[in-house]
């Protein structure tokens, strides 16, 4: 008998990350194109370079609002304790596909992809801004615009590494994919990959259970 599903991400989280994943993908493929000249190509992904030059940014925007509501959702998850030393400490097993310490909904790989991702956001944000032409460029000298320019590169160039070592994790340890996809995974992989945040959910789960039995062996009130 297999054992039940887990659920581990809901609807709205998972449109949430798809969404951020898609702007991601217009924003690297374009930006390579306004990078590199050999790549301009590129900027077609838009329907035209003109296109491209106006929806960039705006895309850019709503990508930065996308992922900063998954920020505000996640950020007490993804602060650093001693387990994640451990982790980090082992890192060689873990490499192994060995699982190492109480590792809670995430490991110090992803807490500390998710601060990668958070400060590459906000450079991208604010130097994108200064260098938006027609509407903030105008205010800013051009030296401080060229300089916004260069950081806005270095920002996407890790954003963009970042993300593929996230996509690799993802596809390389088996079942993390699904749980975006379908938002589910099974106990035996939460158990195996996250046994704190396993028990959690267990014991939540267990909880509700006796309320619910609880509440039924109650006889309802006569006034």
């Amino acid at each position: 008998m297999k054992r039940p599903l887990i659920q581990r991400y809901n609807k709205a989280e998972r449109i949430n990350h798809w969404f951020v994943a898609f702007c991601f993908i217009l924003l690297a493929v374009s930006g390579l194109g306004f990078f590199y000249p050999s790549f301009f190509w590129l900027t077609h992904i838009f329907g035209t370079p003109q296109l491209a030059r106006i929806l960039h940014p705006l895309v850019g925007v709503l990508m930065f609002v996308g992922f900063f509501i998954q920020f505000f959702r996640y950020v007490r998850l993804n602060f650093l304790d001693k387990e994640d030393k451990k982790w980090l400490k082992d890192i060689g097993k873990v490499m192994q596909n060995h699982e190492v310490g109480d590792v809670g909904k995430y490991n110090a790989g992803q807490k500390l992809m998710f601060w990668l991702m958070t400060s590459c956001m906000v450079l991208l944000l604010l130097s994108g801004l200064i260098a938006w032409r027609p509407y903030f460029a105008p205010h800013f000298p051009i030296p401080v615009i060229r300089f916004a320019l260069l950081v806005h590169s270095a920002a996407a160039s890790l954003l963009i590494i970042g993300i593929i070592v996230h996509v690799y994790a993802a596809l390389w340890i088996k079942g993390t994919l699904r749980a975006m996809v379908e938002g589910v995974v099974t106990q035996t992989w939460a158990e195996k990959h996250h046994p704190r945040w396993y028990r959690a959910v267990m014991e939540k789960a267990r909880q509700s259970q006796a309320d619910k039995a609880d509440a039924s062996a109650t006889p309802p009130s006569h006034f």
